[in-house]
């Protein structure tokens, strides 16, 4: 020891408890993740009652699929995904048939 070095006593308060909880996240994600998987099913079949070509449906299932993917990454998944979905169903069936487009844009309107 130092001869300039002084000896201070140390005194620690009675030890506390507490619990910690974590906040729940995880019902308000999978209440929002059925709520989207609604809303895609719901556009989806919209979509599916007005085409019969079975390579049509398959285009649009994969197109819904992928608005899905870049919607769920958004902040605002359920507001973005109806505009993705739209532009991605309108780009498969002009793949598919761009003379079919037309029509099929009408009826879909009209309903």
């Amino acid at each position: 020891m130092k001869a300039n070095s002084k000896r201070v006593p140390t005194r620690f308060a009675p030890e506390t408890w507490f619990e910690v909880s974590p906040a729940v996240l995880a019902p308000f994600r999978v209440a929002k993740e059925e709520q989207f998987e609604r809303l895609k099913d719901r556009l989806l079949r919209e979509r599916l009652e007005a085409v019969v070509e079975p390579e049509v449906n398959c285009q649009l299932r994969r197109a819904a699929n992928e608005a899905a993917a870049l919607a769920w990454v958004t902040p605002y998944p359920l507001f973005v995904f109806p505009a993705l979905f739209e532009e991605k169903a309108e780009a498969a069936l002009r793949r598919a048939d761009p003379e079919r487009v037309c029509q099929s844009n009408q009826e879909f309107l009209a309903v």
